[in-house]
């Protein structure tokens, strides 16, 4: 599964670039603030006209490549909310 290299921008742009999109995006500068994901700049992987594919083709790239920060987003969303969940329990 190949990711594309996106160019590194800010949520405003990429709003801006890819209207009534659904994306996959990675977060390039991220940080936690009080159980947030606080995303400074994200590449966009790859644009969708629906969800469905949208999540579709996440669970694919996320299979691939595990270790990546990678989020399903609107771009009819104005800002970017991702709250963390704390997994509790005992992995295999």
């Amino acid at each position: 599964m190949n990711f594309q290299n996106g160019t590194d921008m800010k949520w405003q742009e990429i709003r801006g670039k890819y209207p009534h999109q659904w994306l996959i995006v990675e977060a390039i500068d991220a940080h936690t603030k009080s159980g947030n994901r606080i995303v400074e700049q994200f590449s966009v992987v790859n644009t969708y006209v629906d969800s469905i594919k949208a999540m579709e083709s996440y669970t694919l790239f996320h299979q691939a490549s595990p270790d990546r920060e990678l989020y399903v987003l609107s771009t009819d969303k104005e800002i970017v909310e991702i709250y963390e969940r704390r997994w509790l329990g005992i992995r295999r």
